[in-house]
């Protein structure tokens, strides 16, 4: 067997992250095990993780370094603009969405009278 001349990787794993994997493996019909698979990461850290959630070891807010982190949080005037645009657009698009449902239902009932309509005078 060879010898390792290096140190093994250790991955480091925002908090943020940590939560998100918890909350997923915790939704009903979502196995563990495909939640940890699909994060590329072992089981048993992700288990070790929902424990932690458990006791609540990640309800600490992370802390900002300066007010220059904060602010590069914020979002600028560009992207919220942005993000009206794109709400607007997504409001358009349920509407869309909804006309072409009430028009596929007028259409099936049409559809449903021609041949009840039909069906009638061939019993006739």
């Amino acid at each position: 067997m060879p010898r390792y001349t290096q140190p093994k990787k250790t991955w480091f794993y925002p908090v943020d992250f940590k939560i998100k994997a918890v909350e997923l493996s915790l939704k009903d019909h979502v196995m563990s095990k495909d939640v940890a698979q699909a994060l590329d990461i072992h089981p048993f850290m992700l288990s070790r993780w929902r424990k932690e959630y458990r006791e609540g070891k990640f309800l600490s807010k992370p802390r900002y370094n300066s007010n220059n982190e904060l602010m590069k949080k914020l979002p600028n005037k560009k992207e919220l603009n942005k993000i009206k645009q794109l709400e607007k657009e997504n409001e358009r698009l349920k509407l869309e969405n909804d006309l072409l449902k009430k028009w596929q239902r007028y259409l099936a009932e049409v559809h449903q009278s021609d041949l009840d309509s039909s069906n009638d005078t061939e019993k006739n």
